[in-house]
């Protein structure tokens, strides 16, 4: 069996935002050469996310109203972890529901995706680089 384990690093310049990770998914599939098994994405970073969903501007703005309604950033004194001295409590809720990894299998050298799916970092409390995590593991 392989392993295959690298780090991609991002860093957004605004607090919030989502980015479309899956080519460099890909290239470390291609570089892994396995062609039958899994691969994990993950953050290594409790305010980001990863997930999987459709590549299309309206649920992207969506997902971004949704998430502020029900974790608003403001006022932070609302969140007893920002009586610690941080500001991104709304951050850790917000990664909470949209999940920590994915995990997609590998058919043929490729991710197997449904009709639409791309894998996506989600960043809750950004302006400085953080890594995500690609572990692909098979044959």
């Amino acid at each position: 069996m392989k392993h295959y384990r690298k780090e991609i690093w991002l860093e957004l310049p605004r607090r919030r935002g989502f980015v479309n990770i899956t080519p460099r998914v890909e290239e470390c599939l291609r570089e892994s050469g396995v062609r039958e098994g899994l691969c994990l994405v993950n953050p290594m970073h409790i305010t980001a996310s990863v997930f999987i969903n459709d590549d299309e501007s309206g649920l992207h703005a969506d997902y971004e109203e949704w998430l502020e309604h029900l974790a608003p950033h403001e006022p932070v004194a609302r969140y007893r972890h920002n009586r610690t001295g941080e500001d991104n409590a709304d951050a850790h809720l917000k990664r909470q529901v949209m999940g920590r990894e994915v995990v997609v299998a590998i058919t043929d050298g490729a991710l197997d995706f449904g009709q639409w799916e791309q894998i996506f970092y989600a960043e809750f409390d950004g302006r400085r680089r953080k890594r995500v995590l690609v572990k692909i593991i098979g044959e």
